[in-house]
């Protein structure tokens, strides 16, 4: 049980991220190609929140050295500890691995036989060896933890038949040889990553995590169109050899380009109570916003190399509610001559929270905002311009925490 934990003045950090990205596809849709959304009557690019935010949590990750698992193939996870780091038989490890999830309250199943002559599944929930019933998100030391239990009960694992189904008695054989409640407290443990992110886990109880970052899908602040790109591929022997024509593959995927307009934000509220301590929620808040900042999707990474930094990002504290800036965008930006859409995003985005601010009125304005970028264009209406991402993060984190009404 955390203990109560003083709100921070500022209970929502927004971060708005103008930023170019070149011929790619950063996330495509089940048919390979670009995604894409109607906004202000134009077709835009968008790129998912799921996608940005994986990458986000990834950054984050490496950032405070916290590792998590979302995965439903935890008894596989366990075998290969069990086999390969400490040396179990491996057929006593796969038992252990599939008593240790059958025995929690999320369950697995059991792999479904496959008929004569049938095709192996390609890949999905049906493919995943006795996966756990739904997907588990626990930190990366959860394996280990659970290792340890199953080498407390090691004696009647060894003992214990091998299970052939997910039927109630199934469910009943390894409640009776592994401890399901201690399984259960290892998958309700958290780090500051899913305390961050939060945590969907219906199966079992007092393991759901209320997220507390918001982060929207991103499109571009204008029209775009997809291009095709058609490719080959030669065959070095046949090149080499000159006795034939032709390639060896032929194809074409799908890219398009644009600048696009990038948005999140932290519940200050949300996260101090998943944490229960101002500092470890500061050091979480100012690594996510940075990882935010930073974080790439790295789809087709290989063929399109799109390691663009933000043009321009701007940072708002709140005390009473998120805000998007997304509706700068809703009539689509036009170019100026002789320049690009990045400018003309800036200009609008600028134009944009400023008129918004005189319409809350001043007292729904900001308690904070800065702003930081490679444009010299005026942004006064994002806020006082500082000189690097480390400036902004640190200003906002800051004025999150500063004391309430001056006490």
């Amino acid at each position: 049980m955390k203990t109560a934990t003083a709100l921070p003045a500022g209970r929502f950090i927004d971060l708005h991220v103008i930023q170019s990205l070149p011929f790619a596809n950063l996330n495509r849709d089940d048919t390979n190609s670009v995604k894409t959304v109607q906004f202000g009557g134009v077709n835009r690019t968008r790129i998912s929140s799921q996608s940005w935010k994986r990458a986000i949590r990834l950054d984050v990750e490496q950032a405070l050295g916290q590792q998590t698992l979302r995965t439903r193939r935890l008894a596989e996870a366990i075998r290969r500890h069990l086999h390969e780091d400490l040396g179990w038989p491996s057929e006593l490890a796969t038992r252990a691995g599939i008593y240790t999830v059958m025995a929690s309250s999320v369950g697995a199943k059991a792999p479904k036989p496959k008929k004569s002559g049938e095709m192996p599944d390609s890949g999905g929930e049906a493919d995943v060896p006795w996966g756990t019933n739904a997907m588990v998100y626990v930190p990366e030391a959860a394996v280990t933890e659970l290792g340890a239990i199953a080498i407390e009960f090691r004696d009647q694992l060894q003992a214990a038949t091998d299970l052939k189904s997910h039927d109630g008695k199934a469910v009943a054989t390894a409640k009776s040889v592994m401890p399901g409640e201690k399984i259960d407290d290892i998958l309700r443990s958290r780090n500051g990553i899913i305390n961050l992110m939060g945590r969907m886990l219906a199966e079992l109880d007092r393991a759901g995590v209320d997220g507390s970052v918001q982060v929207a899908h991103v499109i571009s602040t204008h029209a775009t169109d997809i291009e095709i790109d058609y490719f080959s591929a030669v065959d070095d022997i046949t090149e080499a050899w000159g006795d034939q024509s032709g390639s060896a593959h032929m194809g074409h995927n799908e890219y398009s380009a644009g600048t696009f307009y990038r948005y999140t934000t932290i519940d200050m509220a949300e996260l101090l109570r998943n944490v229960g301590g101002a500092e470890d929620a500061r050091k979480l808040a100012q690594a996510f916003l940075t990882a935010a900042i930073n974080a790439l999707p790295q789809a087709k990474k290989n063929s399109t190399a799109p390691h663009t930094f933000p043009d321009f990002i701007a940072m708002a504290v709140r005390a009473d509610r998120p805000l998007s800036y997304v509706s700068a965008f809703e009539a689509p930006v036009i170019q100026e001559s002789g320049e690009g859409y990045t400018a003309a995003s800036i200009r609008e985005l600028n134009n944009y929270a400023s008129a918004l601010n005189t319409l809350m009125g001043a007292s729904r304005a900001p308690l904070a905002q800065a702003c930081a970028g490679t444009s010299a264009l005026d942004t006064a209406g994002l806020g006082e311009r500082l000189e690097s991402v480390d400036d902004l993060v640190s200003a906002a984190a800051t004025a999150a925490f500063a004391p309430r009404n001056g006490q």
